[in-house]
């Protein structure tokens, strides 16, 4: 046993070992990964500056979606980067520390943007089943507030599950099979029991996501009878099209992060490779849909940004 690591007083640094069995393709792997990461950080960063410009998208229903950029501008930031090292330079040393708050910084953005998606819903709830109440019910503060809010129980879900993690002696390697720190494999490499770290994430994660998911079911499902009642089929329709866009970001990110976590836990004898390139696509390719489909269903964020682009460009091409 290695007693640095045992005591955690002087631990060793982790090895990322990329993706098993598939070490020669690391290259061409990349490509796909470095594509959407730049579109991801592109198509955030737009939403992002559209927003916070636009005057016109000053409003709880904007500001939840910008959060939702932010948090996958963190989420992606804090994986893909590091992750392009291991494939392009064989950068595969990552500090004991450091992996450890790259996977605080995943979790609590899964947590984070559970919560958001929870607001979101409500918001939509409230302008479609209360539309007279909604400019006193839902303000520009209470939204940052209930983003503030998704931060903090974020944090405070995520911060027990590091405890238990960094407390564990590390001693059965250093090398992590997989392209970034994932949980399970992180624990796996520790030479004490690791299932009260596994049963509490489990737990969380079954909780945040069965409360916000029923919560979400519940909201959409009034949505859709409110919806069902409007005179205007025009208004229909622009509520239905709203929502819709919602309706998928909710998909994607509710069952990709599901397969994605329960084929970590239970691996239903799956190929390792399977596994990695499973919860690699899940961090990297929601992050870069996001802003594609608000881009595409919501006109004012299109507007929006088509603003942003127009400035950016300069005013001898505006003027054109």
């Amino acid at each position: 046993m290695s007693t640095p690591n045992q005591s955690n007083t002087n631990p060793r640094p982790f090895l990322l070992t990329g993706i098993p069995d598939l070490e020669a393709l690391h290259v061409w792997i990349s490509i796909p990964f470095c594509i959407t990461y730049v579109a991801a950080v592109l198509g955030n960063s737009l939403v992002l500056l559209a927003v916070s410009l636009d005057r016109s998208l000053h409003e709880p229903m904007y500001y939840f979606i910008a959060m939702l950029a932010g948090i996958d501008l963190t989420f992606s930031t804090a994986v893909v980067p590091k992750m392009l090292g291991v494939f392009w330079w064989g950068s595969r040393e990552i500090g004991f520390e450091a992996c450890f708050v790259q996977m605080f910084f995943i979790h609590t953005s899964t947590a984070v943007e559970s919560g958001v998606l929870l607001a979101m819903s409500l918001d939509r709830y409230v302008a479609i089943c209360s539309p007279l109440r909604y400019s006193t019910l839902l303000t520009g503060a209470r939204a940052g507030q209930m983003g503030l809010l998704c931060l903090a129980r974020g944090a405070a879900a995520m911060a027990p599950l590091m405890c238990l993690l960094t407390r564990l002696p590390y001693c059965r390697g250093r090398a992590v099979p997989h392209s970034y720190c994932e949980h399970m494999a992180v624990a796996g490499l520790a030479c004490a029991d690791p299932a009260p770290g596994h049963r509490y994430s489990l737990a969380v994660a079954t909780l945040l996501v069965g409360t916000d998911s029923a919560f979400i079911a519940f909201s959409y499902t009034m949505i859709l009878r409110a919806v069902g009642r409007l005179p205007s089929q025009e208004a229909r329709a622009k509520a239905l099209t709203t929502c819709g866009s919602h309706v998928f970001i909710i998909l994607i990110f509710y069952v990709g992060g599901l397969l994605s976590m329960y084929l970590q836990m239970f691996p239903f004898d799956l190929a390792p490779h399977v596994q990695v390139l499973v919860a690699d696509l899940y961090l990297t390719v929601p992050p870069m849909l996001n802003p594609l489909i608000y881009g595409i269903k919501v006109k004012q964020i299109q507007e929006g940004i088509l603003k942003v682009l127009g400035q950016l460009a300069g005013p001898g091409l505006t003027s054109c």
